[in-house]
């Protein structure tokens, strides 16, 4: 059984998948959505909030890609809610081949705060994905 560093263990856990949650290891915190099919409906990519501690990080926005046809893509947007409050938007396109594929938000989340990153795009497809991440240092008060 994986011990799970967000559950208090100090060395962490064993990568078990991508998850909406904030995993902490040690003194780092990380989360991977996974992929989503894109939509047209804003939907959630990950959805966590802090305990204890304050994380100083980088959310990672990488846009709609299909992986059997690469150059082809969509426009996604991306924004970041803290305690129900936007506060940080970014677009990544990947409908041009020469445009950046993904962007990127450099945050201080505060303790205790409920953080939601949520995505819309120009398509409706199963076949083309978006992922996102956050990777950060956690300090603790």
């Amino acid at each position: 059984m994986a011990l799970i560093g967000g559950a208090g263990n100090p060395v962490g856990g064993t990568f078990t998948g991508p998850a909406q949650g904030l995993d902490l290891v040690g003194d780092h915190a990380y989360a991977y959505s996974g992929e989503f099919g894109t939509s047209t409906t804003e939907f959630d990519m990950l959805t966590f909030t802090t305990g204890n501690y304050y994380t100083v990080g980088t959310f990672t926005c990488n846009g709609a890609v299909r992986m059997n046809l690469v150059d082809v893509g969509s426009i996604s947007g991306y924004q970041l809610k803290l305690n129900g409050t936007g506060v940080l938007r970014v677009k990544v396109d990947t409908n041009d081949k020469d445009s950046p594929g993904q962007s990127f938000m450099q945050v201080i989340i505060p303790a205790f705060t409920q953080v939601v990153l949520s995505c819309n795009c120009t398509e409706n497809t199963d076949n083309e994905k978006v992922t996102a991440s956050y990777a950060g240092r956690v300090y603790r008060q």
